[in-house]
């Protein structure tokens, strides 16, 4: 294309041109199998990745299509090696197969020169029995996730067709009429979302993750999943919270009654036909020498089910327990599968790739989220702290820029501003949080809060009895609370992506009346913090919001 949007080179980036008039609709076509790394004023970079690419071809994307959209868009000629590696990495997608025969899982190619290099590497060689040809070999009992791991890592994924146990049954269905005396009736994604993860029950669906943003309803697709499903389901979330509100929902949106409900956290541990428990009690254990006391609830029912709520913040612990758990169906559901720590093939090979996703903005055009204004604001650091800033080490200089105390005279301006609005004020650093609660009298939720205090304070504020709320990072996660419609972020953790999409995430439930949120980050200039916050807003810009720059 003549003057096209896109400029595809050959190290597999691919630069966007904002300004262009097909950006957005060019940015839709290439995030399917894509993944954004820069987002200056002007030029956005994309990179193609095996990932990527990956979890196109398991959600059905075909390398020609791939290439007929890169070809449509860009300015100049594809570089013949990029439409090689294309072709290259989406067809090692399904070149290995895990079947089930006699219960036994068999590894499968129709490359033997490829299944003796396989046989051959130290590092998947220990998963591997019997060989049965040239092109197929008996796994090692209880070697399914970890085998498929190594193979994602050599880079030949493994497509999984070795299929799951039922577990055992559990009759129940989602309700036409909630509890709380409103109508229900699955939203066009949530019900294509379900229906792509269960794939009618064969062992094409059964593992993989659902993207969908916060406040678009995730909760309601795993309640469809396991109504597809009906069986025994363990769910793991986030904190205590997350629990309860995911018991609150189960009990007013299906037919399960409230015995056949159960949490298992540290505070409660019942074990019911559906159970909710928290990541954090999984990997509890009161020495690291000693084992994990609570992993055996994996094994305490015959689940057919496990879900992930916020998958993409699995601790450690739980890879673990996820690669011996391979014949239990596995839903993750998050807003984002980004991950700090780089883990997202390890995400892709044990809870599956991904599923279904859908943009943001489409959601929000649909008037299923509510729209958001972002806004960064540059604040001058204090000069009674610019010289304690300049010669202090690195990491010092974070905690500085970041505890800015001229942000709380603009948060201060901000409460004047948008008074009759449901506001949360959240950040990093408990004693920065804790100096501004003091100075606007606001309460604060931080880890050490009690969980019953938690929910009476989110309580309030959904009731409306109060409208301002503080809460540090505890509050990036997992909270319902509809009705907020400002969020100021006065610091975070250093340059995450995540965390920034998640906190967007807390204004995101729709509004009654006019449907619009603001999102404020507040941000000190002309130090690291700023350069953080670049990184902060990639995952957004991707999903085709725009920060305006403000200095103050």
């Amino acid at each position: 294309m003549e003057n096209g949007p896109i400029i595809v080179q050959g190290d597999m980036t691919i630069l966007v041109e904002v300004s262009h008039s097909l950006y957005a609709e060019v940015r839709d076509q290439i995030s399917p199998f894509t993944e954004l790394v820069k987002s200056p004023e002007h030029m956005h970079t994309y990179v193609i990745s095996p990932l990527s690419l990956w979890n196109a071809a398991s959600a059905g994307h075909k390398t020609q299509k791939i290439i007929d959209v890169l070809r449509k868009y860009s300015r100049y000629e594809l570089p013949f090696n990029l439409v090689t590696e294309v072709q290259t990495l989406m067809d090692r997608y399904g070149k290995i197969r895990l079947v089930k025969e006699n219960n036994e899982i068999i590894l499968e190619t129709d490359d033997s020169f490829l299944m003796s290099g396989i046989l051959n590497n130290r590092n998947t060689k220990p998963y591997l029995g019997k060989k049965l040809s040239d092109t197929r070999v008996l796994l090692q009992p209880m070697s399914r996730g970890h085998l498929k791991m190594e193979l994602t890592r050599i880079g030949f994924p493994a497509e999984d067709l070795a299929g799951y146990a039922e577990g055992d049954k559990l009759t129940f269905s989602i309700r036409d009429i909630t509890l709380g005396n409103k109508p229900l009736k699955l939203r066009h994604y949530q019900k294509d979302s379900s229906q792509v993860f269960f794939a009618g029950g064969s062992e094409k669906g059964g593992s993989g993750i659902i993207v969908l943003p916060c406040g678009s309803g995730k909760t309601v697709v795993g309640m469809a999943a396991m109504e597809k499903c009906q069986c025994q389901t363990l769910i793991l979330t986030t904190n205590v919270v997350a629990t309860r509100q995911w018991v609150q929902e189960l009990l007013d949106k299906t037919t399960l009654e409230s015995d056949q409900v159960g949490e298992y956290n540290g505070s409660n541990k019942s074990i019911r036909p559906v159970t909710v428990a928290t990541y954090q009690i999984l990997t509890y254990r009161k020495r690291k020498t000693q084992e994990y006391p609570h992993f055996d609830l994996f094994q305490k029912n015959k689940w057919g089910l496990i879900i992930y709520d916020e998958v993409h913040l699995l601790p450690a612990p739980i890879f673990r327990l996820c690669a011996d758990v391979q014949a239990t169906r596995r839903l993750g559901l998050t807003a984002t599968l980004i991950r700090e720590d780089g883990k997202e093939t390890d995400v892709f090979s044990l809870i599956g790739p991904k599923k279904f996703d859908i943009p943001w903005k489409i959601l929000e055009t649909q008037g299923w989220i509510a729209k958001a204004d972002c806004t960064e604001i540059r604040v001058s650091l204090a000069s009674s702290e610019k010289i304690t800033y300049a010669m202090s080490e690195p990491r010092t200089q974070i905690t500085i820029a970041a505890s800015n105390s001229l942000k709380n005279k603009l948060v201060k301006e901000l409460l004047i501003t948008h008074k009759k609005d449901q506001i949360l004020i959240i950040g990093q650093y408990i004693a920065q949080l804790e100096k501004l609660a003091k100075e606007i009298s606001v309460p604060l939720i931080t880890g050490s809060t009690p969980n019953n205090e938690r929910v009476k304070l989110y309580k309030s504020f959904r009731e409306g009895d109060m409208n301002i709320l503080m809460v540090s990072k505890v509050g990036n996660f997992a909270i319902d609370l509809p009705d907020a419609n400002v969020l100021i972020q006065i610091s975070g953790t250093f340059g995450s992506r995540q965390e920034e999409a998640q906190r967007l995430g807390r204004l995101l439930r729709p509004k009654p009346n006019e449907n619009t949120a603001h999102f404020y980050s507040i941000v000190t200039k002309e130090t690291k913090e700023q350069v953080f916050a670049m990184n902060r807003q990639l995952f957004l810009t991707e999903q085709g919001y725009n920060y305006t720059i403000k200095e103050w």
